[in-house]
């Protein structure tokens, strides 16, 4: 099966949303307040992609051996995801290992996409 996960954050929220074939999953959440107004907007998408990846497989709507397009709109965060190299940001490389573990765990086919928001 095929999925496309899109997620985003601040520093009060995230969401995330799985489409897969006709299917469109959309979730937000507040942070709860150990990172409520604690955390970047960059470390906030972080959060957000794993939490999504999470409960995408969670909820089993992204299952085992599934592909997954992760939608990315920061350049940075796509460039540390798509290489091994790492943050300087040791919140960012914890949210990173535990990403990797689950798509390790799970043999998801990982493909990124980076998209450019317009800000118009």
């Amino acid at each position: 099966m095929e999925h496309v996960l899109f997620s985003d954050g601040d520093a009060k929220k995230i969401s995330w949303v799985i489409q897969t074939n006709n299917s469109r999953v959309e979730q937000k959440r507040e942070h709860p307040d150990i990172y409520f107004d604690k955390v970047s907007d960059q470390q906030s998408k972080y959060i957000s992609l794993h939490v999504g990846l999470f409960w995408g497989i969670g909820t089993f709507i992204i299952k085992n051996q599934d592909t997954v397009k992760l939608v990315l709109d920061d350049k940075i965060m796509f460039e540390h995801l798509t290489s091994n190299k790492k943050s300087p940001d040791e919140f960012i490389e914890k949210r990173t290992f535990s990403i990797r573990q689950l798509i390790k765990q799970r043999k998801l086919k990982i493909q990124y996409k980076l998209v450019i928001p317009n800000n118009t």
